[in-house]
């Protein structure tokens, strides 16, 4: 019996490891190419470059159209803290609304946010495109980061709710009893108690906004506020065109390390806010 569970365990860890460097492969492919030369790239089926050189970095921290890769970085880290701040704020205040008070129609607003879980993003795309584009806003940050003062991310609502509802109620009644309004209820006792769901939103907003490429690509027109993700595409040109291949994957390499910095170094409070949600219903 205990040579059959040691064998089984032992099979299951052989197929984890072999899962995960079959999914780590891409991105140890793309960090060992980018010092590769533009024409090995694709030419060269080793793994491990045969000469090592830089010139991908230098080339590609140029930029584009005489905007340097550092201004993209910089675009990219202003809208993902911004968008940061505001889901932070509108989800948060979404969540305790839903979670603590009772208002009229309640129930069916919580219906109508969770529907739209599950519409496309695609759906909504052509009216807000017009809409923005009617704002004026097409061109600039506001159609990316004005949505997030708006408690747009359902799932972020949703996540916060979950955690809310978890929370002890005799704290709030408790603080009720001692004079704490609504407000001070949620900025004093709720908040703090949320941190973990709250460093989980702001981890996965910053994710998904410094990787959005959609977006980014559709309202951003003007190259000097072009994000990561936005000017990674200049590097590869239309059909016929040549393509920096080189360029384009020293700066993809570059553009992982804020994400993996903020994940690593956020991980435990990731772990406890998704562990933690759910637990009431």
């Amino acid at each position: 019996m205990k040579t059959n569970v040691i064998a089984r365990y032992g099979l299951t860890h052989l197929i984890i490891i072999a899962l995960g460097l079959f999914m780590i492969y891409p991105v140890v492919w793309m960090i060992l190419s980018s010092f590769k030369t533009n024409n090995a790239i694709f030419s060269d089926p080793g793994l491990i470059p045969t000469t090592l050189t830089f010139e991908n970095y230098v080339t590609g921290w140029k930029g584009y159209a005489g905007t340097s890769f550092g201004t993209f970085f910089a675009n990219s880290l202003v809208i993902c803290m911004i968008a940061i701040v505001g889901n932070l704020i509108s989800c948060s205040m979404a969540a305790y609304a839903f979670a603590r008070l009772k208002f009229s129609g309640r129930r069916f607003w919580f219906a109508m946010m969770m529907i739209t879980l599950m519409l496309p993003g695609h759906v909504t795309l052509v009216p807000r495109y017009i809409l923005f584009n009617t704002f004026g806003w097409v061109g600039s940050f506001l159609p990316i980061i004005v949505p997030k003062f708006l408690a747009t991310d359902a799932f972020f609502v949703f996540l916060l709710v979950q955690f809310m509802r978890s929370l002890p109620k005799e704290i709030e009644e408790a603080a009720i009893v001692d004079g704490c309004s609504k407000v001070g209820v949620y900025l004093r006792i709720i908040l703090p108690l949320a941190v973990p769901a709250l460093v989980t939103t702001a981890l996965f907003t910053f994710l998904w906004t410094w990787d959005d490429f959609f977006n980014h690509l559709l309202y951003l027109t003007r190259p000097e506020i072009f994000t990561v993700s936005r000017a990674l595409r200049t590097f590869v040109g239309d059909a016929g065109a040549v393509s920096n291949w080189g360029g384009a994957l020293a700066m993809a390499t570059i553009s992982i390390i804020p994400a993996f910095i903020l994940f690593f170094s956020l991980q435990k409070y990731f772990v406890q806010g998704i562990a933690t949600t759910g637990i009431k219903g």
